[in-house]
C-alpha cells in the first residue's frame, strides 16, 4: 500500500491544478475504491487536500513543508540561489542546478537569464541523463559503482538530432567528461539549445550536484559557450564550500 500511496502522490504532483477521483483512478490504474481509501488516509495526515466545490484533490501543505525542509537541508534556498544569480548575470544566460535521482536528474533550482529570450527550467521536474550537460556530469562524477551501472544501463533515447544513441560512443563521452571536468550538450536534448555543465564536488570527489549554463544555439556558438566554463567552475567551487553536507 505504501507504493500505491506514493504513486498517488506522484500523480497529484504532476497535476498541480488538481484532479478528480475518477481521473486519478484512471491514471494510476487502481480501482476507484482503492484510490479513495488512499486519498482519505493521505488527507488525514495533510499530504492531500480536497476541494469540496471542484471535487478535486491536490497535494497538501504537509508535502510543501517537507519540501521546504529538504530544500533547507540541501542549502539551495539561502546559499545556491545567490551564487546562481551572479553566474546568470556574468554569463547573461540561464543557470540550472540538478541532482541525481535514480536513472534521471532532478532540477532543483533555475535562474532565468537577463535577456528577453532565455532557456527555461522547471524546478521539481525530472529530466534525462544521457543528453544533457548536467546529466552527463552527474554520471561522470557519480560514485564508481553508480557511474559504471548508469553508463551501461541508462536509456539512450534519441530526443534531438545530436543525441548520442550508440553505447560505445556514450561510454567514450562519459570518460571524456570525467577527464575534462565539464560536459557539453550541443542540441542533444532539444533542438536550438546548447549547455555546458560542471560538477559541484564533495570532499570525496563525487558530484553532490551539477551546475550548468544553457543558452539558445543561435546566440551562443559552441566556442563562446566553452568560454563560460571558468566562471561556471568558479561558481561550482563556491557552492562546494558553502553547501551544507547532505545526501547529494
Amino acid at each position: 500500500m505504501v507504493g500505491k500511496a506514493l504513486r498517488v502522490l506522484t500523480l497529484l504532483g504532476e497535476s498541480p491544478a488538481g484532479t478528480t477521483l475518477s481521473e486519478l483512478a484512471r491514471a494510476s490504474g487502481f480501482p476507484t475504491s482503492t484510490c479513495y481509501r488512499l486519498l482519505r488516509s493521505l488527507a488525514r495526515e495533510h499530504f492531500v487536500a480536497f476541494d469540496d466545490r471542484s471535487k478535486q484533490y491536490t497535494l497538501g501543505l504537509r508535502v510543501y513543508q517537507l519540501g521546504q525542509q529538504v530544500s533547507h537541508a540541501y542549502g539551495f534556498t539561502g546559499v545556491a540561489l545567490p551564487v546562481m544569480r551572479r553566474l546568470a548575470e556574468t554569463s547573461r544566460e540561464a543557470v540550472l542546478m540538478s541532482v541525481l535521482d535514480g536513472d534521471r536528474q532532478l532540477c532543483i533550482h533555475y535562474v532565468q537569464g537577463p535577456q528577453q529570450v532565455s532557456v527555461r527550467g522547471e524546478p521539481g521536474r525530472h529530466g534525462p541523463l544521457h543528453c544533457t550537460a548536467t546529466g552527463k556530469v552527474l554520471i561522470a562524477f557519480a560514485p564508481s559503482g553508480t557511474r559504471a551501472e548508469l553508463t551501461e544501463s541508462v536509456g539512450l533515447e534519441p530526443l534531438a538530432r545530436n543525441t548520442l544513441t550508440d553505447r560505445d560512443a556514450f561510454r567514450a563521452e562519459i570518460a571524456s567528461v570525467r577527464d575534462a571536468g565539464h560536459a557539453v550538450s550541443d542540441e542533444e536534448h532539444e533542438a536550438g539549445i546548447r549547455a555546458v555543465g560542471v560538477p559541484v564536488l564533495g570532499a570525496d570527489g563525487t558530484a553532490r550536484a551539477a551546475l550548468s549554463v544553457a543558452a539558445p544555439a543561435y546566440r551562443m556558438p559552441l566556442g563562446e559557450l566553452l568560454r563560460l566554463r571558468p566562471a561556471l567552475a568558479e561558481a561550482a567551487r563556491e557552492l562546494a564550500v558553502v553547501l551544507p553536507a547532505g545526501p547529494y
